[in-house]
């Protein structure tokens, strides 16, 4: 292996820097391979947007958030988006492009879309090592991605914020996060804040059930309340709540939870939706560890020619896995399983009446 290129697509997401400035450190220094920076994703593959990655250039990015090569939700190749509105294979140009550039191998860090455009890269014969990244943590095939512990530990600070204001207004406060099909964010962040009802994708949420809860603690002389809302919760028989339905982008489900209770209770409402803010700023420890190790663990894979595989954490080990296996199954939130049934136990609530 003479020349790897690593990318960064999806979303951004705290510790993005910190698995290139660990891969590029492990093939420089232990194994002399030249590493270059592929621009914006698999887009900068079809511009052949690429930049040299030495020690220099990422010397100091660890704990900076974003990505250092800049990363898009746009540009699958094998789906590539025309100004009418059609979409185009272009993988033969990139499968060309890489062969042009002489890149011998690709480690492409992101979440599920851009894990399946790997793949089918690796089917067409490029040699591709992944590195899962997603502040949802919906992917089974490791116990966590770099990223979901800080984006918790910034909804957790805004639970902790708004549960003041909460209690020296009466008022209930609605908090949405992060989380389209998968409702980690929420949970997490819910439990470790304290607050009394979290809406998750996965369990459908009664407007009744929250009402009910909501007067209850009011009989029991709480006059605050807290509410966690993940972006893709829904009420149950509904559907999600989009702020544009042409391109399917989630949001406002917090505005629609405030509908659904404002005319059932006499207490002030308020709305906190906070975005993108989880996805900004400085990973936390942990996340600049994990996206280390992986960052270390994917260049190793590279130096010993195992292509197809995606880096994962299992236990306190990080191992290796087929990507195919990777994107197959999704991590979601079980209903019943242990950590909502110990919510369920703290008197948190999930909506459903149960």
């Amino acid at each position: 292996m003479k020349r790897i290129g690593i990318l960064t697509g999806g979303g951004d997401c705290p510790g993005l820097n910190a698995v290139i400035r660990a891969a590029v450190r492990t093939l420089i220094r232990d194994h002399h391979i030249e590493v270059v920076g592929i621009q914006l994703g698999f887009e900068g593959l079809l511009t052949r947007s690429i930049v040299p990655l030495t020690l220099e250039t990422i010397r100091g990015i660890l704990p900076k958030g974003g990505t250092l090569l800049r990363t898009t939700n746009r540009g699958n190749p094998f789906e590539y988006p025309q100004r009418d509105g059609s979409c185009v294979d272009r993988s033969a140009e990139v499968v060309q492009n890489i062969h042009e550039l002489e890149i011998d191998g690709i480690i492409a860090i992101g979440g599920d879309g851009t894990l399946r455009i790997a793949q089918r890269l690796s089917d067409l014969g490029i040699p591709m090592v992944t590195v899962p990244k997603t502040i949802d943590n919906d992917l089974a095939a490791t116990d966590y991605t770099f990223g979901f512990q800080t984006a918790v530990a910034v909804a957790t600070d805004a639970v902790d914020r708004l549960h003041t204001t909460a209690e020296s207004h009466d008022r209930v406060m609605i908090l949405e996060v992060m989380g389209r099909h998968a409702g980690w964010i929420a949970l997490y962040s819910g439990i470790a804040g304290g607050a009394d009802i979290i809406l998750v994708p996965e369990i459908p949420y009664r407007p009744r059930a929250i009402v009910d809860l909501i007067e209850e603690r009011q009989g029991e002389g709480s006059n605050f309340d807290i509410i966690v809302v993940a972006e893709g919760a829904k009420r149950f028989g509904g559907e999600e709540t989009y702020l544009d339905k042409a391109t399917r982008r989630l949001g406002g489900v917090a505005y629609q939870v405030a509908a659904d209770i404002q005319n059932h209770i006499d207490m002030e409402i308020r709305v906190t939706v906070l975005g993108h803010i989880q996805r900004g700023g400085s990973p936390i420890a942990f996340d600049r560890i994990l996206a280390s190790r992986y960052g270390v663990e994917a260049a190793q894979l590279v130096a010993r020619k195992e292509f197809g595989q995606m880096v994962a954490l299992r236990g306190d080990r990080i191992i290796s896995v087929p990507i195919a296996d990777a994107v197959s199954s999704p991590k979601y939130v079980d209903p019943n399983g242990d950590v909502v049934r110990e919510a369920r136990s703290l008197g948190i609530s999930f909506g459903d009446g149960l």
